[in-house]
């Protein structure tokens, strides 16, 4: 039996490697065996922070599964798989055949994709009964979104031209029309301007009623005129150019019925904020419907986690509020012997809050670096730590300036909340702060790996003590102990 086979080759594999591991190796290994061996539909919820070495536990048994499977990883994951868990697995005498591209392997052999990759596949009807593996689930929605998106850039309007050059005037007039209300809009620290869809209506009639369309053009038209899509500008001021963007509302919505009738095993990081459902909203769409729906990993006694979190702070609109961070951070960051990390989105915000700081604490503050020093201080976006965070030392505290509620400046999240809207619901509570919550539970999470004597998190944003959902947030990173003020190290 599969389950049994990978439970000793996985076992045998540990014991040659001799390092320390996860404790939940084995339990994975078992789990995703019973499910390829089953071909159903299984859901495995990871911890808030699992270290990535969970991946050995999933590969394993896809190197002993005999049937068709589609692995579905992200670029940077495909190049660790290929780097380092493939010859990996070679060495323990388990190799794992696996093809990349558009055409389907032989039957047996692992068919290696992206999320881009897997839409083309799917839509071409050239996945036939293949088992899926979906494996990051917490990052599922926004990669098939970026996976769906259609860019129309500069050179893409010239393209259009020359293709239909006998609409070569009315092109340009609604170009020209476009580019007035676009460079003409407030200036915005994203660069990002929405578009009405009745502003881009003359450009669609005008397409709809031309002859073949270069690409991206034909998907372009099909897709702007969807009450799902959203479509704005991304400006370039110091070229006076802009691209124009389109992309789904619910990416999940439009690739309804991708695991109907196939098995399908879905594994990631979903934590607790999806521990009273029976599954995450965001697989509903897919038609998943999990036989097996489990928690793995989670300790059920944890070390509190130290929060600084004054209780009178500024809101962020306040205008001494870049003051009140700027001091914070000061006394935050004293006698400090390991990294600190303080993560702000607004640009100008944290651009002039890696100044400040640098001129009292010198090198060692630096913007969205890779190499700090032992007592380096790192400015950056929620995106890029949750995307580097692996390769760095674990910090010694992290400050978090602004709590990572989206901004309604932001065109798609300005479409999604006026759906909502429109439904009736509570955008709110629904939309925008689950997603802060499940980010600000990831950026936690390696605090918890790390704890010990001066380990902290300290949430400067005046919002949680000030709003009625501030009991949310602190919901969400229980166990916590509060640190009501900040002693010497």
């Amino acid at each position: 039996m599969l389950e049994a086979s990978a439970h000793q080759q996985l076992k045998a594999l540990l014991r040659q490697e001799g390092a320390e591991v996860w404790p939940h190796h084995l339990s994975l290994c078992r789990l995703v065996g019973r499910s390829l061996r089953r071909a159903d539909h299984s859901l495995i919820r990871l911890a808030m922070g699992t270290p990535s070495d969970w991946w050995i536990s999933l590969l394993v048994p896809l190197a002993l599964s005999p049937q068709s499977l589609v692995l579905v990883v992200s670029d940077r994951m495909r190049q660790r798989l290929l780097q380092v868990e493939l010859p990996r697995l070679q060495r323990a005498g388990l190799p794992l055949a696996c093809a990349e591209g558009d055409q389907p392997p032989p039957c047996g052999v692992l068919w290696l994709m992206n999320h881009g990759q897997l839409i083309r596949a799917w839509t071409q009807e050239r996945l036939a009964d293949r088992q899926l593996v979906l494996p990051e689930a917490e990052q599922l929605e926004s990669r098939l979104r970026q996976a769906l998106a259609v860019t129309l850039t500069p050179a893409d309007w010239d393209r259009l031209r020359r293709a239909l050059p006998g609409a070569e005037s009315s092109l340009l007039q609604c170009h020209e029309r476009l580019s007035r209300k676009v460079l003409a809009s407030p200036r915005n620290p994203s660069r990002l301007v929405g578009l009405d869809p009745s502003e881009l209506a003359p450009l669609r009639q005008l397409l709809a009623a031309m002859g073949p369309l270069p690409p991206p053009w034909g998907q372009w038209l099909s897709c702007s005129g969807d009450a799902g899509w959203c479509c704005w500008a991304e400006v370039n001021p110091a070229l006076l150019q802009w691209s124009l963007q389109c992309q789904p509302l619910e990416p999940l919505a439009q690739l309804a019925g991708l695991v109907k009738d196939r098995g399908a095993l879905v594994i990631g990081q979903l934590g607790a904020l999806h521990r009273g459902g029976a599954m995450p909203s965001a697989a509903l769409p897919l038609g998943l419907r999990p036989h097996l729906d489990l928690q793995l990993g989670e300790a059920p006694l944890a070390d509190p986690l130290p929060l600084y979190a004054p209780l009178r702070q500024p809101l962020p609109n306040s205008p001494i509020y870049a003051e009140h961070l700027l001091n914070q951070c000061r006394r935050l960051m004293l006698g400090r012997e390991r990294l600190s990390v303080v993560l702000v989105d607004d640009p100008q915000l944290r651009l002039q809050l890696t100044s400040a700081l640098a001129a009292d604490f010198g090198s060692r503050v630096m913007h969205e670096s890779l190499t700090p020093e032992s007592n380096g201080v790192i400015c950056a976006r929620w995106s890029w730590w949750l995307e580097h965070h692996e390769r760095l030392p674990h910090p010694e505290q992290i400050v978090i300036g602004l709590l990572p509620i989206a901004s309604l400046e932001d065109p798609l999240t300005a479409a999604r909340v006026a759906m909502l809207r429109a439904q009736g619901r509570d955008w709110f509570r629904e939309l925008l702060l689950p997603d802060a919550l499940a980010l600000l539970q990831r950026v936690a999470a390696p605090l918890r790996q790390a704890c010990g004597a001066g380990t902290r998190l300290a949430i400067l944003d005046g919002r949680m003590r000030g709003r009625s959902w501030g009991q949310a947030v602190l919901q969400s990173l229980e166990p916590w102990m509060h640190l009501s003020r900040l002693l010497p190290p």
